[in-house]
């Protein structure tokens, strides 16, 4: 089979094509194309390409340029560094809840007022859109000695939750948790998933972690919350708009914590997603279902 890989031909995914036993090729050729990056530049693609494999999990950016189209098949990377944003969103709450930013900041000061420093043993933590971080994430946290509360789109049983919920029953979850983790896709139904009112139920000592989308969270509202005492704090590895602006009065608050969304650093990407790309690769070649098969309708 002959693979191209644009715009720019990487190692990891170069040997990924080659040990599965395809050809690296240019995009004339192909029969799939590897994409690493966005929609800017996304090439005009010819009747032999059959399969277009994203490097990117959230295939927002490419419905909105018109990009996905039902002449071939489509897969992202949904799922293919979970592991990794797991870790990055466990170290999130962690430090939110030990407040190791405002120990960072504060030092040894002598005028240094210790903070109301939380466990996550016995805690539970909802997990908004327990795909395949949520499942990378529940044993993370189970660990620690918190319990989780998973919700999906299908009420499937995340192995090791606690209790699963399927996402028509989201409504039952803000009162019985302490902590928020959202990892859903950013569609119609996700957008300001966390609001004045969603946010309004959750706890006084309840943190918030997004290292999803930007958009599930009404930004507004969420300021309101943390500067009121409605709930404790917020860590984000992604905000809306991204990044937050200058003078957004997020950063001035010392119970956020923001990262610039490198939960999934760029310098990984490849590496990561190349033992996913072989064995799509031999599921092609044998007429199987791929990995992470994108539905444009659903926004994922």
């Amino acid at each position: 089979m002959k693979i191209a890989i644009e715009p720019v031909v990487d190692r990891h995914l170069s040997e990924a094509v080659t040990g599965a036993g395809s050809e690296v090729t240019g995009l004339d050729d192909a029969e799939a194309l590897v994409w690493i990056g966005g929609p800017d530049g996304f090439p005009q693609l010819g009747d032999a390409v059959r399969w277009v494999a994203l490097s990117t999990a959230g295939i927002e950016r490419f419905v909105d340029a018109g990009v996905l189209d039902g002449r071939r098949l489509w897969t992202n990377a949904s799922g293919f560094y979970a592991a990794g944003v797991a870790e990055h969103a466990l170290a999130l709450l962690l430090a939110g809840l030990r407040q190791i930013n405002t120990a960072v900041r504060d030092g040894w000061a002598k005028e240094r007022i210790d903070p109301a420093v939380r466990t996550l043993r016995g805690a539970t933590v909802a997990i908004i859109g327990a795909g395949g971080i949520g499942r990378e994430l529940t044993p993370r946290l189970a660990a620690c000695g918190a319990s989780v509360i998973a919700v999906n789109r299908s009420g499937r049983a995340v192995e090791g939750a606690e209790l699963t919920l399927p996402a028509d029953r989201m409504d039952e979850v803000w009162e019985r948790t302490d902590h928020v983790v959202l990892a859903a896709p950013d569609t119609p139904d996700t957008r300001h998933l966390l609001n004045d009112e969603t946010l309004g139920r959750l706890h006084p000592h309840s943190w918030v972690v997004n290292i999803a989308r930007g958009p599930l969270i009404d930004q507004a509202a969420l300021h309101r919350a943390l500067s009121e005492g409605v709930i404790a704090g917020a860590a984000l590895d992604v905000t809306d708009p991204e990044p937050p602006a200058d003078d957004d009065p997020l950063w001035s608050l010392p119970n956020v914590i923001i990262t610039p969304h490198v939960a999934n650093p760029a310098s990984g990407l490849t590496r990561e997603m190349a033992p996913f790309l072989a064995e799509n690769i031999r599921r092609f070649e044998a007429g199987q279902e791929l990995l992470a098969v994108v539905e444009p309708d659903a926004g994922y």
